[in-house]
């Protein structure tokens, strides 16, 4: 318990350092933006961010691995890596929209033991550990217990990539089927779900660092996390996260089993 403890507050730590750098240019009218090869933005704050928590936990915890979006991995072969997302809605943060955020999770052993959501540009943050708790602000946050789809709030990003996967059908099939919907998108429509806002977040077609924070914080608020076949994983290329209650309900109408995993970033944020 110690160590995950201490893993947690590296971890905090890791998204005051993003903070700090992201709060800094954002909405900087000389944000320097460029495009990376999959035609998706890349500021100047995503490769800070992620080189400045490259470097921090390279200082205080050197045997660790990391995955990044930006600068791929550092393979150790070691049983502990940190997944890293600097900037998860990196196209909102470029046009000013708040809900961006810095997403930081720790695998050990195949298990997310860690998560940090830190949303600066809101005031807003989430986090949790294994048998530690789920948190939102330092309070201790839980799914709701809304128990049917009639009654549900279905939180979603937006249809292109729904068309993309040719499953937007599927995904209008499950908003009528629930009490209402809202296209909320980047990594706030999952916190709504761990806070109890909202019984449904689905994605379907994220990257590894897109969901790395998120199991952790989900499941310690009580709900569930898979993706669209079902499956606990994080390398499928799809996700749903629920209050638990209403989990089978909706992966009977947008559930699919053949989504292949991304190649690169098939999920441009």
């Amino acid at each position: 318990m110690h160590r995950v403890v201490d893993d947690l507050a590296l971890a905090l730590e890791l998204a005051d350092i993003a903070d700090r750098i992201t709060m800094r240019r954002y909405r900087a009218r000389d944000l320097v933006i460029d495009t990376k090869l999959d035609l998706t933005p890349v500021t100047e704050s995503d490769r800070a961010v992620e080189l400045a928590l490259r470097e921090r936990v390279a200082a205080v915890s050197s045997g660790d691995a990391v995955i990044g979006e930006e600068f791929g991995s550092n393979d150790q072969h070691t049983s502990r890596c940190w997944i890293i997302d600097p900037i998860d809605g990196t196209k909102s943060y470029v046009r000013g929209l708040p809900t961006w955020s810095t997403l930081i999770g720790l695998r050990v052993d195949q298990e997310i033991s860690v998560g940090v959501v830190s949303m600066p540009a809101l005031g807003r943050r989430w986090w949790a550990a294994r048998g530690v708790g789920a948190f939102a602000d330092g309070t201790e946050m839980h799914v709701s217990a809304v128990p049917s789809l009639s009654q549900a709030q279905l939180a979603w990003g937006g249809i292109e990539d729904w068309d993309a996967v040719g499953r937007l059908d599927a995904l209008i099939e499950l908003g009528r089927a629930c009490w209402r919907t809202r296209g909320i998108g980047d990594a706030c429509q999952w916190m709504l779900v761990a806070e109890g806002a909202a019984e449904i977040a689905v994605d379907p077609r994220p990257s590894i660092w897109d969901l790395a924070a998120l199991p952790v914080i989900i499941e310690e608020s009580g709900g569930r996390f898979s993706d669209l076949a079902g499956v606990r994983t994080l390398t499928s290329g799809s996700a749903i996260a629920t209050n638990g209650l209403v989990h089978d309900a909706a992966l009977a109408i947008v559930g699919i089993s053949n989504i292949s995993p991304p190649t690169s970033n098939p999920h441009p944020r």
